[in-house]
């Protein structure tokens, strides 16, 4: 493996690279390069015989997007028929702690902004980054056992189902249903394809099964689902080998190109010269839910969910250490602005102070993780229980699939 793909394929790297992308989207939004960028951001590209027409910003969100979506559909079958969610006894504890992740957030930003037209933005902040979370967790919690890095793993692939579902039923617009079912036509066929592929390498599959995966997603695209459903569905039925395989090869190119392209056009967007006073409550209850509403609810719900654990489950993991992991479950991110961007498509100022209280509020969770995490891991060092291992270790299981 070379050392630009292992780079990319750790955590904490494509972390500080998505951070830095969308630092410098902030920053040049704010320059006088802003209506540069923001012509070019706006510029239609169409595809001729297609209904396809779509900004250069909206291709990137909903179309190379969907490649983000696909891998982390992909870690999602890889996680639930072969990883930390295989089985009901596994999957009990990290899915108690989502709950409280999610419904705590939507409690809180309700409370702040639930009595206007911000309202519609209650799924911003239930969403966890698992690049930036395990990224912090790596540089921060050497030490701490590996049983909080399989809990903190489940946590945010739980929370990321959520937000897809919420992608899916919340935010599709003028159904076409005879399109909506040709996508899923296609994605059958790529099903198909890929355990032929299983069966039997050939390029000629591969060429064809991502001719078909494009029509499927330009069919979603057309149909009023949003287009990155499609790179779900498509990795969700992938037949096992290949889709190991693709992981294997799209990730580099994910962490290092998509997310950042769509971290810097997220983040393009200028900061409000108004008064604090006059703000959208949707600024505040994001910059509240995320880092404190995420924090308590997966604290509380994780300890409750220590209480009920079934006969033969892993030792409980401490109170402190879910304080770290709630710390961490705060940093949103990429889907919360995915979702802030769709949630307030109609209101572009709300929507930009949605995006810039998705980024504080991340900050404000990434820097409190990363505190609270090198607390956890010096204080497990030094009782003697620590699991010095487990990057190593994880870096091998991740080369052996």
């Amino acid at each position: 493996m070379s050392r630009l793909s292992r780079s990319l394929r750790s955590a904490p790297f494509s972390a500080v690279l998505l951070l830095a992308a969308a630092a410098l989207g902030l920053l040049l939004a704010n320059l006088g390069s802003h209506d540069a960028i923001a012509g070019l951001l706006d510029a239609h590209l169409a595809v001729p015989g297609t209904g396809l027409d779509l900004s250069v910003a909206h291709w990137v969100s909903d179309g190379v997007l969907a490649l983000f979506f696909f891998v982390v559909a992909l870690e999602l079958q890889y996680e639930l028929t072969r990883g930390e969610l295989n089985s009901l006894r596994v999957a009990i504890q990290p899915a108690i702690a989502a709950a409280g992740g999610i419904l705590v957030p939507i409690a809180l930003y309700l409370l702040i902004a639930g009595r206007d037209a911000s309202a519609t933005g209650w799924p911003i902040p239930t969403a966890t980054d698992i690049a930036f979370a395990l990224g912090v967790l790596a540089v921060f919690g050497r030490g701490l056992p590996s049983a909080v890095r399989a809990f903190l793993l489940a946590l945010a692939i739980l929370d990321d189902i959520v937000g897809i579902v919420f992608i899916a039923v919340l935010f599709a617009h003028g159904l076409n249903v005879l399109l909506l079912v040709l996508g899923v036509v296609a994605v059958a066929v790529f099903a198909v394809l890929s355990r032929m592929l299983q069966r039997r390498p050939s390029a000629l599959l591969r060429v064809l099964m991502a001719v078909v995966g494009v029509v499927a997603w330009g069919l979603f695209a057309t149909s009023g689902v949003h287009a990155t459903i499609a790179g779900v569905l498509l990795g969700l039925v992938m037949a096992p080998r290949p889709a190991d395989r693709a992981r294997h090869v799209l990730e580099p190119w994910v962490n290092g190109l998509v997310l950042p392209l769509f971290a810097f056009v997220a983040a393009f967007v200028v900061i409000p010269q108004v008064p604090v006073d006059q703000l959208s409550p949707a600024f505040f209850g994001i910059l509240l839910a995320l880092p404190i509403g995420k924090l308590v609810g997966i604290a509380l719900f994780g300890a409750l969910a220590q209480r009920v654990r079934p006969p033969g489950s892993d030792p409980a993991i401490r109170f402190p250490d879910l304080l770290a992991a709630g710390a961490l479950g705060g940093i949103g991110f990429t889907v919360s602005l995915l979702l802030a961007n769709l949630a307030f498509a109609g209101a572009p100022g709300v929507r930009d102070q949605a995006i810039l209280a998705v980024l504080f509020g991340s900050m404000v969770s990434l820097v409190l993780g990363a505190v609270l995490v090198s607390w956890r891991a010096r204080a497990h060092r030094r009782a003697g229980d620590s699991d010095d291992e487990w990057g190593d270790e994880d870096e091998e299981a991740e080369d052996e699939r």
